[in-house]
């Protein structure tokens, strides 16, 4: 089968890899039919490489048809039409009991500290081949695959394996309260659908902060306050614009979906760049110990949020040695809530807004639809942030 693989720094391709096959009786195959491009990918490709391995299959956002399953499968058969949460997780250890298949103790990586295995996404969460790809092997698929309805496009429910999830767990953890204000730092697929999800949920104000055009009018046209950073002399002009809007307070809430790689971080992309080009076997040792993260969008959310507010962590971040403003958080009284998402907790809750009025406009999220051929391509378009690309899905 073809299958998108990771080779390098900023070096993807399609190739030719064995196609997958039953391997425990919990087991499923699917015919991958639409696969995501995520932000998180683009950390693979630029600043995660030191846990890659070449030849890595990537991808953990795909939905498709089941092709094979497992004895121990009672749930799924050939031909039923399911998504595939980026998680893999049991459903019956305690941690899935308490709502957390991230934290699943089936699948935790314990070898190296970390939760639940994910697909594709380095060695640090398994090493697991991912789901941009022509097939996929789904371990744990008595759990995980969530069973959609034949007849709709796969735009419909493909963003239950994570941009739904993740967007749907920020808001909550932000716990906004009804009427109250909500920032949102990053307008990508996460930020964008944590906006509309905010307002679904009964957020009074939707901010909205990026820097790239395409972003900022998608947000603006579903009614969010946006507020392009490139009109800001420095995040702390920023930041007194949004307070004048909330009685010089602060917004309730703030989601940082930005994470690892935030603009306005020189320092710290310097010192990440330099730990990719390091030898792979020295640039992982040294990243587990030291990595660093660029905080630039995390220190915003930290000032912007009003006293006794929260911040909600979508954005993935990965530093090892990061400085934090604890005396700014202690003395605000800020909650920090973060995590991946735990997609089986809340996917009961979203799918009912999946319905012919399509509330979240899931239905033309997507900016780029592309062959899975076309996945290098797709990756160097979406991490330049050319062309408008704000979501891809790759079709095999």
């Amino acid at each position: 089968m073809k299958a998108v693989t990771w080779q390098g720094k900023r070096d993807v391709r399609v190739e030719e890899v064995p196609d997958p096959k039953i391997q425990e009786p919990t087991d499923a195959v699917i015919r991958v039919t639409s696969a995501g491009l995520c932000g998180s990918d683009l950390h693979l490709y630029e600043v995660l490489t030191p846990f890659m391995t070449p030849g890595d299959i990537l991808g953990h956002e795909p939905m498709g048809i089941v092709e094979e399953v497992g004895a121990e499968v009672p749930g799924l058969k050939p031909g039923d039409r399911v998504v595939v949460p980026f998680q893999i997780a049991c459903g019956h250890c305690f941690m899935c009991g308490t709502g957390l298949p991230t934290q699943c103790e089936t699948t935790q990586v314990t070898g190296e500290g970390m939760g639940a295995a994910l697909f594709g996404y380095t060695r640090l969460y398994g090493a697991v081949p991912g789901g941009q790809a022509e097939y996929l092997r789904v371990p744990q698929a008595q759990y995980g695959p969530i069973k959609v309805p034949d007849g709709p496009p796969d735009d419909r429910f493909v963003y239950l394996s994570d941009v739904l999830p993740t967007a749907w767990q920020a808001v909550a953890y932000a716990d906004v309260p009804q009427g109250g204000s909500i920032a949102v730092l990053g307008l990508g697929p996460i930020g964008d659908m944590a906006c509309r999800v905010a307002q679904l949920k009964g957020a009074g104000r939707v901010f909205g902060v990026d820097l790239v055009p395409e972003r900022l009018r998608r947000a603006r046209e579903r009614g969010v306050e946006t507020y392009d950073l490139r009109s800001f002399d420095s995040e702390k002009e920023l930041v007194a614009a949004i307070r004048d809007e909330t009685g010089g307070r602060g917004p309730d809430a703030v989601i940082d979906a930005v994470g690892t790689e935030a603009h306005g971080s020189a320092a710290a992309k310097l010192v990440q760049q330099g730990a990719a080009v390091l030898p792979r076997a020295i640039g992982g040792r040294l990243a587990e110990r030291f990595s660093v993260d660029r905080l630039a969008a995390l220190y915003t959310a930290i000032d912007l949020v009003r006293r006794g507010g929260t911040i909600s962590l979508s954005g993935v971040y990965g530093g090892m040695a990061d400085p934090m403003p604890m005396l700014t958080l202690f003395d605000k009284q800020i909650q920090l809530r973060m995590g991946q998402a735990n997609v089986r907790r809340w996917s009961d809750d979203i799918l009912p807004y999946l319905t012919e009025e399509d509330p979240l406009g899931v239905d033309d999220f997507a900016t780029h639809r592309v062959p899975l051929t076309d996945a290098p391509h797709a990756y160097e378009t979406f991490q330049k942030k050319r062309d408008g690309a704000v979501k891809v899905l790759l079709k095999p």
